[in-house]
């Protein structure tokens, strides 16, 4: 198996994060879209407030521009997509041009959701152009190593958001099984893979029936793969 180097990994970690995070929370504002436009204006402060996030936004209206165009908010979905896209360029040749062409096509519809009167359509091509390039990097990616570094740092980003969200132990568990198998592929020193494997399952054991300290467990594993 090829190695890759300590930036490499890095950077393809917060691919996989990045995208994971426009998914997500795409996901999340296309399905608040309407009641904050219909019925509910106040309910972006719900949204702020469950994402962990500053409500920097003065009305509803003001939410639904910002949080997903604004290229200069650091928590809005179109600047997670640009450092997703920033990495990819970075990562051309290891992850392919197919790979990249889904990112950019996201940022296409994007562009084309902010002038659009039917946004969710272009927004929801953008979800759909997500699954395309984890898709393309999952059956094209020649190296195993760097493949399963990006799902590592898509699988993070899910906990993150999952413990954010207060989803269920039985989501957290499920994501966190899945993460210790990515992270015994995916890391560079093993020791430290199986180090880490251990400090996540004494996390679950002493913590069976409250909330995963999920900043504790993302610094376990970034200890290892940034």
């Amino acid at each position: 198996m090829p190695l890759i180097s300590k930036d490499q990994a890095n950077k393809l970690y917060w691919l996989g994060r990045y995208s994971e995070r426009v998914y997500s929370t795409l996901k999340l504002y296309s399905k608040s879209f309407d009641s904050m436009i219909d019925f509910d204006s106040e309910n972006y402060v719900k949204f702020c407030e469950n994402l962990d996030i500053p409500n920097i936004y003065s009305n509803s209206q003001d939410f639904i521009e910002r949080y997903c165009y604004d290229k200069e908010n650091f928590n809005s979905i179109a600047s997670n997509l640009l450092r997703a896209h920033d990495n990819a360029i970075v990562l051309r040749e290891m992850i392919g041009s197919e790979a990249l062409s889904y990112i950019q096509i996201c940022i296409y519809e994007m562009e084309k959701a902010h002038i659009s009167e039917s946004p969710l359509v272009n927004l929801q091509s953008v979800i759909d152009n997500i699954l395309a390039f984890w898709g393309v990097t999952d059956d094209l990616m020649e190296d195993e190593l760097a493949r399963n570094t990006i799902k590592v740092g898509k699988r993070v980003e899910r906990i993150d958001l999952y413990s954010r969200l207060h989803l269920s132990r039985l989501d957290l568990e499920r994501e966190i099984k899945r993460l210790k198998v990515r992270i015994l592929k995916s890391t560079l020193n093993v020791p430290e893979n199986i180090s880490v494997v251990e400090n996540i399952s004494k996390m679950l054991l002493e913590n069976p029936d409250t909330v995963l300290d999920y900043k504790k467990l993302v610094s376990e594993i970034e200890k290892v793969v940034i």
